[in-house]
């Protein structure tokens, strides 16, 4: 195929060389190319967040990426958050206090906090709740998710996450 340029990357671990169109987002190249279908696009614009992910351990808007911008780079999805049976504790809050709704926002949301939450582990409510906002969710309120996002910083600070 003309036009198609090879990428690689390290992505929850494991080095990947992809080949895609230079025009292809990263976030499709997650979700077509390394099968990792957690990294969802809702918008295309970078406005609702479900396609956050860590980049360099960054959080970033994969829709907003293309492919290439990544060679070189360290990636983490949602697919690398656990350890085999074992969740990241944000992951175990988020189940424990109910704080999922419909599930579709929850990867970038725990991508998003995982971010923030291994650069400042003591933010306080407030700036907790200003993380959240930078995230749509149409399903669950914000309260429980903010509930578990207290709880699994608490559990990060606790084993070291």
């Amino acid at each position: 195929m003309t036009g198609m340029v090879d990428v690689t990357f390290e992505v929850n671990g494991e080095r990947r060389t992809i080949r895609v169109e230079p025009r292809t987002s990263l976030a499709d190249a997650l979700r077509d190319e390394c099968r990792l279908t957690g990294t969802h696009v809702g918008c295309d614009e970078g406005v609702c967040g479900a396609c956050t992910i860590l980049l360099d351990g960054a959080p970033i808007r994969a829709c907003l990426l293309f492919a290439v911008q990544a060679d070189g780079s360290a990636i983490c999805t949602v697919e690398g958050l656990s350890d085999g049976e074992t969740l990241h504790p944000l992951q175990q809050a988020l189940l424990d206090h109910n704080a999922v709704g419909c599930g579709y926002c929850t990867p970038g949301l725990l991508m998003l906090a995982v971010g923030a939450l291994t650069r400042e582990p003591d933010m306080d409510e407030a700036a907790l709740t200003r993380l959240l906002g930078a995230n749509l969710c149409r399903c669950t309120g914000y309260q429980t998710v903010l509930r578990a996002l207290k709880a699994g910083q608490i559990a990060m600070r606790a084993d070291g996450s």
